[in-house]
């Protein structure tokens, strides 16, 4: 199984620029809302979103610097999702309460950064967070110029 690279780094703490953003897309309310509330007492940008399709029509995918996102959701998934935005080069950190072992390798194959078990330990989703801005930040920024 292929392993990602986070599981060998540090977390940090970097800051992003306002303009820059933590999405977190899963269709439980309660998950979103905490996520949200925690990423943001850490000093980042994070917005929440109730559906992948919520996400998508946002148009906030260009200012997104890592994506938290649930396997199981709706209409489309979170695997489905990962596909829909290959192309765009978001981390994502994928948590989940109820996927498989394949969707797990699935994701990981993907591309996925990680893949967290809910509920999710407060500590690992931070060192994860961290390691992943921290490469979003020295790579250079967004996924656009604005």
């Amino acid at each position: 199984m292929k392993r990602s690279w986070l599981r060998n780094h540090e977390a940090v703490d970097p800051r992003l620029p306002e303009e820059r953003l933590v999405a977190i897309v899963d269709d439980d309310a309660s998950v979103r809302q905490s996520a949200r509330r925690l990423i943001r007492s850490l000093g980042y940008r994070a917005e929440a979103f109730g559906s992948a399709e919520e996400f998508l029509d946002s148009g906030q995918a260009t200012k997104t610097a890592c994506l938290i996102l649930d396997v199981r959701m709706p209409r489309i998934d979170g695997l489905e999702l990962q596909r829909r935005l290959a192309g765009s080069a978001i981390p994502i950190v994928f948590i989940t309460a109820r996927a498989s072992e394949e969707e797990e390798r699935r994701a990981l194959q993907a591309g996925a950064v990680a893949f967290l078990r809910k509920p999710v330990d407060k500590e690992a989703l931070l060192r994860v967070l961290g390691a992943v801005l921290e490469k979003s930040h020295s790579d250079g920024g967004s996924h656009e110029d604005d």
